[in-house]
């Protein structure tokens, strides 16, 4: 008996170890998924034309969009499901590429979203306990669950960090491929009087490489129920998809991808 329990107990230290060791491992791999994906974000300087359907609440929109050298140029096809006419795609993007004010809040929001996107992607190592549960072709597939140890730095990170879900992290170039999490828990802020957020809610973003090595996301479904007077910059309800990316020039100018987004087929419903 008494050697029974010797290799029982050392059987479970064993097994606590291997578990440990997995997630110390599972970790290691978002981490540098993380830093890949960040050196790679500061080496980007590429511009893209791709053709975007975008449904929010009452804004439904098709458009082509062409990335310039002094923003992003967008060629409106349809808006709620009603055509726009050529004369009138034209006179939308004029208007913005004579409209310094307009770019000039473009190129903040742009930031503003690039930051928070950054911020939320060094999160990934400590807000979540990870774990490794198996390949599918050159991904490898993670699970994540809110970590009880970690304070979120943010009102935004608060509603991440409540997330449980998987990652797929391509396992040659080390790239995050899909990131799926769905609330576990419900997110109030100020004890509810600024809002809150319901468990249940999901968010799923896709992304490939779309050439050269860059990538660059093409779904994003974000679908939260509640309500935050705290979020200004971000749709609790919304389904974005791109398609049909082709690299563009560096120094494109903003009437250059007017010309060239013009000559784009228009109307129709392209896939990728």
């Amino acid at each position: 008996m008494l050697w029974r329990r010797v290799l029982l107990a050392g059987a479970a230290a064993l097994l606590g170890v291997c578990a440990a060791a997995g997630a110390q491992d599972a970790k290691q791999i978002v981490r540098q998924a993380v830093h890949t994906e960040l050196a790679a974000d500061a080496a980007d300087h590429t511009h893209w034309l791709y053709y975007e359907v975008d449904r929010k609440p009452g804004a439904n929109v098709e458009q082509w969009v062409a990335e310039a050298n002094k923003g992003e140029l967008k060629r409106l096809l349809k808006k709620n499901g009603v055509s726009v006419s050529s004369a009138a795609q034209r006179d939308g993007m004029n208007r913005f590429i004579q409209n310094s004010g307009a770019r000039a809040k473009q190129r903040k929001d742009n930031q503003q979203d690039d930051e928070q996107a950054s911020q939320m992607l060094k999160m990934l190592p400590d807000a979540f306990l990870w774990s490794k549960t198996g390949e599918q072709g050159n991904d490898i597939i993670l699970q994540f669950k809110p970590n009880p140890q970690f304070n979120p730095p943010s009102w935004q990170a608060r509603v991440f960090a409540a997330m449980a879900g998987e990652m797929k992290v391509e396992k040659t170039q080390h790239r995050i491929v899909s990131l799926k999490g769905k609330m576990v828990h419900d997110v109030k802020f100020w004890e509810g009087f600024l809002g809150s957020l319901h468990a249940g809610g999901s968010f799923d973003v896709e992304r490939r490489d779309t050439g050269n090595g860059e990538w660059q996301i093409t779904e994003t479904h974000v679908h939260i129920q509640g309500h935050a007077l705290i979020f200004k910059s971000i749709s609790e309800e919304e389904d974005d998809v791109k398609s049909q990316f082709k690299q563009l020039p560096d120094s494109i100018s903003l009437q250059n991808a007017e010309s060239l987004l013009m000559k784009q087929k228009g109307g129709a419903h392209p896939t990728g």
